[in-house]
């Protein structure tokens, strides 16, 4: 499901050779239909389970982005060259990140290329996030993040999420404090990669988003599509990469290689 920043945040999803703008369904009845069959979405053969959100396992074994440096950044291991692919290290690795901090009903820490941004907070269901340090390379933007980890969380609780906006965080104030709680260890790891390397945004600006939900839930029941290919309710808002309907929720980003039909009726 695609993202785009706006007020609200505009969703669409492709299905097919078709494409559905998804914030004009928001109040009707939909059924969502898994029709059983996945499809990798890097080698199209078809496959019984998918891995790592879309992948076939022998993909998902021999994939650069399915690497477990994919998840922990800073165990980026192209500097001993044992990376599964350069190109793919040169591409998307070896370039500018930026480490963030959101509100995704509570603050946490991430890291992504610039050209992701704003997609991956939508994706993250942020309401609030801003850019606290540039890097020069993934693994970079991962050692900070891992120092970061010690005092603030790098998940987001989806479960709180899809449950209501949260209160705001300053997000300036909360950056200072963070970089004073890691002090030793930015100046060390300065000291070891380059002071260009890792460099903090003190004048970063704050982006606030507003998602297209018009009532969450009491409480939060997730829709498994392998157990009950079926999904049929009224389609309250969509967070994240979550629908959110009156009978459950269910986060599409999980199955992106499967074959899906969507029908709807006022």
């Amino acid at each position: 499901m695609q993202a785009r920043a706006g007020e609200p945040v505009e969703y669409g999803l492709t299905l097919g050779d078709h494409h559905q703008p998804m914030n004009e369904l928001i109040g009707k009845s939909i059924q969502l239909e898994f029709i059983g069959k996945i499809h990798c979405q890097s080698c199209g053969r078809e496959t019984k389970k998918s891995f790592s959100q879309g992948y076939c396992y022998p993909c998902f074994q021999s994939l650069a982005e399915c690497d477990l440096c994919v998840m922990s950044p800073e165990r980026c291991h192209h500097h001993l060259g044992t990376c599964r692919d350069n190109d793919f290290a040169e591409r998307f690795c070896m370039q500018q990140h930026h480490v963030y901090l959101a509100n995704t009903t509570a603050l946490k820490v991430g890291i992504t290329r610039h050209e992701n941004l704003p997609t991956r907070w939508l994706d993250q269901g942020a309401t609030q996030a801003m850019v606290i340090m540039n890097t020069t390379s993934r693994r970079a933007a991962g050692l900070v993040e891992h120092a970061l980890k010690a005092h603030v969380s790098d998940r987001t609780s989806w479960q709180r999420m899809l449950k209501g906006p949260g209160d705001k965080i300053d997000l300036a104030e909360a950056r200072d404090q963070l970089f004073g709680a890691i002090t030793e260890e930015l100046n060390a790891l300065q000291q070891e990669h380059g002071i260009t390397a890792m460099q903090p945004v003190f004048d970063g600006k704050p982006f606030e988003f507003n998602f297209p939900v018009e009532a969450y839930p009491e409480k939060v029941k997730s829709h498994n599509l392998d157990k009950t290919p079926l999904l049929e309710g009224t389609l309250m808002g969509i967070k994240a990469q979550y629908l959110i309907l009156d009978t459950a929720v269910i986060n599409l980003r999980k199955y992106s290689a499967y074959q899906v039909s969507l029908s709807w009726r006022d």
